[in-house]
């Protein structure tokens, strides 16, 4: 498990550099660096990252978007989450109309992007094969995900799950970082919305499922500008965070 016997690290910063180093699954560990060498041929010449890929955005965020995986070509290549592929350029683009992004396209490290009060991340942090992730390996990263929603808690008030698998993977890291899950767990739909108390002292957390922004759903219009627009809007409303109407 990744971190074991390590304090929780003080800062999103240090956290991100945890996760950056992380080589838990030799699967993915494989996998990522494989890719990275053989590369493709419209990303011929770039320097692969081939590496695990933290989160992005301001460690003061009040909305969380949490994804599935890095893509093998996308963030395993520019080393950022939800940047240089497709999936990337729906959300970015969606986040912008909505205020909540300095620009539409998100391509590179170095390309001026900003998110505000957003951050995004995914529940595992290496591209796998076929972009499928193994349950084993789902679990074995859950806990930078914990890590990651126990530093945010001060300010995080919503969160978006994009897909199913996600939304699977989040609910126990959710419980695991002082959330009050219902019983029956609540399950995934597009549009779902479910009030999280806090264990304890501290704001709740308003969780919303979401469709994934991949091809085949955006292609086929699974998930239309639309939709995505409304579950983000509703979220960042819910995280107090001003949101544009398009």
């Amino acid at each position: 498990m990744p971190g074991a016997g390590r304090r929780a690290e003080p800062s999103l910063d240090r956290l991100d550099a945890a996760v950056a180093d992380c080589r838990a699954c030799p699967r993915l560990v494989e996998w990522r660096e494989r890719v990275g060498r053989e590369g493709r041929r419209a990303y011929a010449g770039w320097d692969y990252w081939a590496r695990p890929v933290p989160g992005f955005g301001p460690p003061d965020a009040a909305l969380l978007v949490v994804g599935l995986a890095p893509a093998a070509h996308g963030g395993n290549r520019t080393g950022r989450m939800f940047t240089g592929d497709r999936s990337g350029d729906v959300l970015y683009a969606a986040l912008h109309r909505l205020g909540l992004a300095g620009q539409a396209e998100a391509v590179s490290r170095d390309d001026g992007m900003r998110l505000r009060g957003v951050r995004v991340t995914a529940p595992v942090h290496c591209a796998p094969p076929a972009n499928r992730p193994t349950p084993g390996e789902r679990d074995t990263c859950r806990p930078w995900l914990v890590r990651e929603i126990g530093l945010l808690r001060p300010t995080l008030r919503a969160l978006v799950v994009l897909g199913a698998f996600g939304w699977q993977a989040v609910l126990p890291a959710l419980a695991a970082s002082g959330y009050r899950l219902p019983r029956p767990r609540p399950r995934f739909a597009h549009g779902a919305r479910v009030l999280l108390p806090a264990e304890g002292d501290g704001h709740g957390l308003e969780l919303f499922g979401c469709y994934h922004v991949s091809q085949r759903n955006t292609f086929t219009g699974r998930l239309t500008p639309g939709m995505l627009g409304d579950v983000l809007r509703a979220a960042a409303r819910a995280a107090g965070l001003p949101a544009a109407t398009p």
